[in-house]
């Protein structure tokens, strides 16, 4: 059966979510391929963050950049934002550098993406505990 989202309901934000997760999970237990996990985790922290944003009556703004997105966690005083602080500013070019060409490409840093990964479901448990999903 088909189902239509909106982008202005958070829980259709965490419903992507769950799926991407699926696969970084699997993805950073077994080592799979750095590059695409570290820009999907940053990916999915942008969703994670527009969804608290959007329960906060937040107009969506179409952006991917997580710097600008802790910032509107800041602007609208979601208490997301301290733990989503770190994680936003360590992740925040992940998702150009590890997808296009152009930049210089770091060495895998597994221990690294596993706290990030850490970090990310962490803030997922928050912001589907306070959808009720």
């Amino acid at each position: 059966m088909r189902r239509k989202t909106d982008s202005n309901n958070p829980a259709d934000w965490l419903l992507i979510v769950e799926s991407d997760m699926e696969l970084l999970r699997q993805g950073v237990a077994h080592e799979w391929s750095f590059a695409m996990c570290r820009s999907k985790l940053a990916e999915v922290l942008e969703k994670i963050i527009k969804a608290e944003l959007i329960r906060l009556g937040w107009p969506l703004e179409k952006t991917h950049d997580l710097v600008r997105l802790h910032d509107c966690l800041v602007e609208w005083k979601s208490d997301l934002e301290p733990g989503a602080a770190p994680v936003c500013l360590e992740l925040a070019q992940a998702y150009f550098t590890d997808r296009y060409p152009g930049f210089d490409l770091e060495d895998p840093d597994w221990p690294k993406l596993r706290g990030q990964l850490q970090r990310v479901e962490e803030l997922l448990a928050t912001v589907k505990a306070r959808l009720g999903t």
